[in-house]
């Protein structure tokens, strides 16, 4: 009996090559060769979008070319190689130009009809039998047709997601393989205050999980900064949700400076809590995450049953901002392209370089870094400021309305938002206990964040 693998391989590699000419027309890639007596004598791709013809396959094409060789439609002694298994319409086709032989390369499981879904050529009704061989070089068919969806999918997210012109995107590469960050990324460019701005947030555990962690970064940190905590959060089978601040993270980074403001980065997160519909939420907050956040809970009371709190404040405009706080904005301004990992390193000794360098990633240029810049200068000074009335009506929401449990937790080593501010911080809030202090902890206290996870679910679970 005669080998007919090799040549089978090799009509297929012909086939190969017509649906890569169909790719780089932008159509689904799908291939197929008639043979004659050793003899290639036809070829088809797919071409139903250049064609605007629904019947324009591969193998139809391939089939008409045959006819037209041979100067008849029955296709007597003659072998179709097609890379993807036929649908209904080209095995029908097949059947009616009497072929005795077809190979396909990849299984469809969705529209194959020699198998996958129905075998037309195994109905013993019709009048035609015609041998059917598949799996001749599936895999690199069905490679050709996943990185062709692939790419699609991805041009589709693009395309859902297009960039600002007065905006950048930090380049994906840019994150890859950073420590103890494996999450998918998820995007919203359609909230009403975004105006088309790409907004990235992790978004992980169920749905409908009876506690949802909200996770808020603050300058110069990034979702990045909660990698400790949202494990031990997910693991007690609650969601987490964590967003980049627009100008952070993988969120997109308006190029001017004015852009940013107190009221419309507040307006994002309350859009972003809606659209999610978030509800039994602990909001976790530090920094810039409790400025904005501190704010949130008093438009929606109900959406929110917890406040986990770590050095941040209200700035209220009617008492003065830290000194701590203003050495670090004096800073800011003298040096505003100051190293983020270097920052990190100096008050986290126990970080990995890669660690510290992780920080950097959002922000390879000054172009990326107008959020750095001005922040600092946007916190909330004088009792007209942007900002300060909300915090001033939500410092009277936790003084007087807050019914939810709340843990405070305390970097002692942190000049900026240290103790004394915390100490305020709790006096403002009601019913709040005792804070836990971390004596090692500096400003950033999510890097110590895998003990304070643990330590409020038992809180909260209580």
């Amino acid at each position: 009996m005669p080998d007919t693998a090799a040549p089978d391989q090799r009509f297929m590699r012909e086939a190969l090559a017509q649906a890569q000419l169909a790719a780089q027309f932008g159509e689904v890639p799908v291939g197929a060769v008639v043979v004659k007596d050793g003899q290639v004598i036809a070829t088809g791709r797919n071409a139903p979008i250049d064609g605007l013809d629904p019947t324009a396959h591969a193998e139809i094409a391939a089939l008409r070319a045959a006819a037209q060789a041979l100067g008849n439609y029955r296709l007597d002694d003659c072998t179709l190689y097609v890379t993807l298994e036929p649908c209904a319409m080209c095995s029908g086709a097949m059947l009616h130009a009497r072929l005795p032989r077809v190979v396909f390369g990849a299984a469809d499981p969705k529209t194959g009809a020699a198998g996958s879904v129905i075998n037309l050529f195994g109905e013993p009704r019709l009048n035609h039998q015609t041998a059917v061989q598949g799996g001749v070089l599936a895999d690199e068919c069905g490679a050709l047709l996943s990185a062709f969806f692939r790419q699609r999918r991805d041009d589709q997210r693009r395309a859902a997601h297009t960039l600002r012109e007065d905006a950048l995107r930090t380049r994906d590469a840019r994150f890859a393989g950073l420590p103890d960050y494996p999450w998918s990324p998820n995007y919203l460019s359609d909230l009403p205050s975004l105006a088309g701005l790409r907004l990235h947030y992790l978004d992980e555990g169920p749905r409908d999980a009876p506690t949802t962690w909200l996770c808020l970064h603050g300058n110069p940190a990034w979702s990045y900064l909660y990698r400790k905590m949202i494990p031990v959060f997910a693991a007690s089978g609650a969601r987490v949700v964590a967003p980049d601040l627009i100008g952070f993270g993988k969120s997109d980074k308006p190029k001017k400076e004015g852009v940013h403001s107190f009221t419309w980065h507040r307006q994002v997160l309350l859009e972003l809590v809606e659209r999610l519909d978030l509800r039994n939420v602990v909001l976790v907050v530090q920094d810039w995450g409790g400025l904005l956040g501190l704010t949130l809970p008093m438009a929606a009371p109900a959406r929110y049953r917890g406040l986990l709190v770590m050095n941040t404040t209200l700035a209220t405009g009617d008492t003065p901002l830290s000194p701590g706080f203003l050495a670090w904005r004096e800073m800011c301004a003298r040096n505003p392209e100051f190293d983020v990992a270097r920052l990190f390193a100096r008050g986290n000794p126990q970080m990995s370089a890669e660690e510290c360098a992780a920080y950097n990633a959002p922000f390879p240029d000054r172009g990326h870094r107008a959020a750095l810049r001005v922040f600092p200068a946007m916190v909330p000074e004088k009792p007209d400021d942007d900002g300060a009335d909300v915090s001033r009506q939500a410092r009277e929401f936790w003084r007087h309305d807050w019914q939810g449990q709340t843990f405070m937790a305390i970097g002692e080593q942190d000049p900026v938002l240290g103790e004394p501010v915390m100490r305020a911080l709790q006096r403002d809030i009601r019913n709040c206990p005792e804070p836990w202090l971390l004596p090692e902890a500096g400003h950033f206290v999510q890097e110590h964040g895998e003990r304070i996870a643990r330590e409020a679910i038992a809180v909260f679970g209580r």
